[in-house]
């Protein structure tokens, strides 16, 4: 028989839990409830008067949460646009260029379609993303010598 005991609960010599061989139950209630140290007692079955072994103290890792506490505290942030806007100053293949160094997993072809909708358009949506990753792409593109804007996008991600 295995049982599990949270938080601190201090257990006399004398105490027997009458279950089957198999179950688990939980002692855990009131304020040690959501305690993050499990103590698993295991007792001999011998039948004789249920004298406990020294209780197995299992810590859970600092590091490791449930998958509802990391999506609370994920933050949804919303996405964003960043927008290439056609100047009359950049050659095109430099236009294509700047657009494969600054934006991660940009393809040639995608680069030169990005390119030729800001020029004949007057400006091309380059890639949606985080308003943090929007706003670093944007600065980029700007060091690079290109015109670009950022926007908050109706739907879309990364």
């Amino acid at each position: 028989m295995e049982t599990a005991i949270c938080g601190r609960l201090a257990l006399s010599p004398n105490t027997v839990f009458n279950s089957k061989p198999g179950d688990r139950q939980s002692l855990c209630k009131g304020a040690y409830a959501n305690r993050n140290i499990l103590m698993a007692v295991s007792a001999t079955g011998t039948g004789k008067g249920g004298v406990l072994e020294r209780p197995v103290i299992e810590r859970t890792s600092p590091g490791r949460e449930s998958e509802f506490d990391l999506r609370k505290k994920k933050k949804i942030t919303p996405p964003y646009r960043v927008i290439l806007h056609n100047d009359n100053y950049n050659k095109r293949e430099y236009v294509v260029q700047v657009l494969m160094k600054v934006i991660p997993g940009m393809t040639l072809d995608n680069a030169v379609n990005i390119m030729q909708e800001a020029h004949y358009n007057g400006l091309s949506v380059v890639i949606i993303c985080s308003q943090a990753d929007a706003e670093d792409h944007c600065m980029q593109l700007r060091g690079n010598g290109l015109l670009s804007s950022i926007e908050p996008a109706s739907g879309g991600g990364c």
